[in-house]
């Protein structure tokens, strides 16, 4: 058994069945971590590939159309007026497959679920202040910020609380690099720290997230892959296999009850693909900051909860490359009043020096997979 039974919707509605119907016995599988996995990743695509026509249309109805910066490239004005906010069917699509197919008492889900909610509301508000104001400045940079650490510290500061007993205490404020023996080499962060380090994380990549959302497919593609990354480094993290600690024998922290993220993982892959389907060049439908900034921040929050924050540097080193050439290019050009990069984030950079966006987006995809590769081999190079 791969763990206790789960207690999500389905699996009890189900499983009961199973009790009293004895053709239905197959309906044990549902109690596997793994199968709900399975599960929940082909809810979310299923649901995604359905709703997402009628959405579209929806938005064409409504007239929610797409602001273009216009300082940004020039071959980006066609795309004025495509459908944004396609973020906020991506949420539906990622929540509700783990409501249904995940323990909803396990506080990692609950936490996940509510960083993603509230870092959705935040990037829906953002989204529908530059649709109102047909610019591209929507909330305040100061403003979103502040909204962004409260939420992420919040579900931070309840993770490490001994209240919450979620993290085990001796691994609580501990921190190891990649490719290195997680209980030999390893230090301490004081409590403090380790929470501001770790708000930080969450914050930090949901705002990289957001940064990466700039070329169509470009952000969903690097998302979908860190999010399948993130699901094998939980699942070992947290699940037990008749007795066998996946993680004592890899050497990485074993945190009870983790591996449930799995389920999200799954799901975010799920809603992910579906959404590419619709957003792959030419976008029919554009993700906005309400699926960008959530996204992020969930995918931020699980590399905190499963002990894995160096390794998010690698396996979404996409979006890291693309926050750092935004910094780089700012202090660049108030320092020396040069600019580093034709233009910042780095794939306009590359659009400017005469690659088409689809060599763009596919490039940075295939880097994406290889960073992918590269921090699942942290699980076997200790």
């Amino acid at each position: 058994m791969h763990g206790k039974p789960a207690r999500d919707v389905l699996y009890q509605l189900l499983f009961a069945l199973h009790d009293d119907v004895s053709w239905l016995s197959w309906l044990n599988v549902l109690r596997y971590t793994s199968t709900r996995i399975l599960a929940a990743t082909l809810t979310a695509l299923v649901l995604s590939l359905i709703l997402y026509p009628w959405f579209i249309r929806t938005l064409q109805k409504i007239q929610l159309g797409q602001v273009v910066r216009d300082d940004g490239p020039k071959s980006h004005f066609s795309k004025r007026g495509t459908p944004t906010m396609g973020g906020s069917l991506i949420l539906f699509c990622l929540i509700i497959p783990t409501v249904l197919w995940s323990d909803m008492s396990n506080g990692f889900v609950l936490l996940a679920t509510a960083v993603t909610a509230g870092c959705g509301v935040i990037g829906f508000v953002d989204d529908a202040l530059k649709i109102r104001k047909k610019h591209s400045g929507g909330l305040p940079g100061k403003m979103k910020l502040l909204l962004q650490f409260l939420i992420a510290g919040a579900a931070v500061w309840y993770l490490f609380s001994p209240l919450s007993g979620l993290m085990p205490e001796a691994i609580r404020y501990r921190l190891a690099m990649p490719f290195t023996d997680f209980y030999e080499h390893f230090f301490v962060l004081p409590e403090w720290m380790y929470l501001v380090f770790a708000t930080l994380v969450v914050v930090g990549f949901s705002n990289a997230v957001n940064l990466t959302d700039g070329l169509d497919g470009l952000a969903i593609g690097p998302v979908v892959m860190s999010a399948a990354t993130f699901l094998v480094l939980t699942y070992a993290a947290g699940t037990l296999i008749a007795g066998f600690d996946i993680a004592r024998y890899l050497n990485i922290p074993h945190i009870p009850g983790v591996g449930e993220l799995a389920i999200y993982c799954g799901a975010m892959c799920g809603a992910g693909i579906g959404f590419l389907w619709y957003n792959t060049f030419p976008a029919s439908v554009f993700m906005g900051d309400v699926g960008s900034l959530p996204l992020g921040a969930g995918i931020g929050f699980l590399a905190v909860a499963s002990k894995n924050e160096f390794t998010l540097v690698v396996v979404g080193g996409i979006f890291v490359l693309e926050a750092v050439s935004v910094i780089v290019q700012v202090v660049s050009f108030k320092l020396t009043g040069k600019r580093v990069f034709k233009m910042a984030p780095i794939h306009h950079h590359f659009e400017l020096k005469g690659w088409s966006e689809p060599k763009v987006v596919v490039r940075f995809w295939i880097i994406s997979f290889m960073l992918a590769l590269i921090g699942l081999a942290t699980l076997k190079l200790r």
